[in-house]
């Protein structure tokens, strides 16, 4: 390890611990969030069998009509109904905001980071809309204005319940595709997609199931929503609850429908336009991670465009990397969405 990849390392984790309300919370099966029984006799069984049906069937179980309730207020925030009905209310209704450009033809759909503020990446919103693209910034389920009552984090969306995690992230897709219908109701005919950390993954799995997005950008990139929550360390807590009852392989399994590579390995990746940047020394989407992505990407017909800077997670947001990073994908976008 070179004094460079001490220093981002040691960045890394500095920036890990100012966060101080992570919580341990209590595993949970869950499986009343995705159909089953919260008494469920086999809950490992059904978990299986619930992953299997779900990829087999993924356009169907992301798939989503526009919603009925769109309303735009003078703040230019976007709200609608949810087109699934979790246990808080609170939840149900997407909070989304817009940046809008001058013309009404490029738009492209935020889809931040893990525990994001209602407030992050408006910088990034705000180039896009210079650029000439507007920017509609979605709030991920469980984030900010969403938020449960009695929870400071997003714990549902990447959290020690399986089935809750599963509902979440599916939320999330379906939430991200009624976004799309409404930019299209608007009068966008050119529509990206650009996500950040789990935004990323999000990000990816909607684009895989709308044929209405053009271009995809991603910052941080990975495979299965379980091997970054066992050895990732942003989410070494959510693991700390989850690894005396599952093992990885078994929650990789049972995570599958929510994650990237099952949907890359069956080729619907293939021709879609997309450009992928990662840090080399990111201790939470690990590099080995990324490198196995980006080569079943090839292997199975597609062609991302790809960039990796020598830092990590956290510290893609410092100077020189993120502006290399925001002016790399800016100049994607625009090109991609002419």
């Amino acid at each position: 390890m070179n004094w460079f990849e001490q220093r981002i390392r040691r960045y890394e984790h500095r920036r890990w611990t100012t966060d101080d309300n992570r919580r341990v919370r209590p595993f949970e099966w869950g499986a009343e969030h995705v159909g089953g029984s919260p008494e469920e006799a086999n809950p490992r069984g059904f978990f299986a069998e619930c992953a299997r049906h779900a990829l087999e069937n993924s356009r169907a179980w992301y798939e989503t009509g526009p919603a009925e309730d769109y309303r735009l207020d003078s703040k230019n925030v976007l709200t609608f109904s949810s087109s699934i009905k979790s246990p808080w209310a609170e939840n149900n209704t997407v909070h989304a905001q817009l940046f809008p450009a001058k013309e009404k033809r490029a738009a492209v759909l935020v889809l931040p980071n893990w525990n994001a503020k209602w407030h992050g990446q408006r910088g990034l919103c705000k180039w896009l809309q210079r650029l000439g693209i507007s920017a509609l910034k979605m709030s991920l389920p469980y984030h900010d204005r969403r938020m449960a009552k009695g929870h400071e984090r997003a714990d549902q969306l990447v959290g020690s319940n399986i089935g809750l995690t599963l509902q979440a992230n599916q939320q999330a897709v379906q939430d991200a595709k009624r976004c799309l219908r409404w930019l299209e109701q608007s009068g966008y005919t050119r529509i990206g997609i650009l996500g950040t950390s789990i935004g990323s993954s999000v990000g990816y799995i909607t684009m895989m199931h709308d044929q209405g997005v053009h271009a995809g950008g991603f910052f941080h990139v990975s495979t299965y929503f379980a091997d970054v929550v066992s050895g990732g360390m942003t989410t070494n807590h959510v693991w700390e609850s989850l690894r005396e009852h599952v093992t990885v392989d078994e929650l990789r399994e049972y995570w599958a429908p929510v994650s990237p590579m099952p949907y890359v390995k069956l080729g619907m990746g293939a021709k879609r336009n997309t450009f992928m940047v990662y840090g080399k020394y990111d201790p939470t989407f690990l590099p080995e991670l990324t490198a196995n992505m980006v080569e079943a990407l090839h292997e199975h017909g597609a062609n991302p465009r790809t960039l990796e800077l020598p830092c990590g997670h956290y510290s893609l947001e410092l100077m020189p990397f993120s502006y290399i990073a925001g002016y790399r994908m800016l100049t994607y976008l625009r090109s991609a969405l002419r």
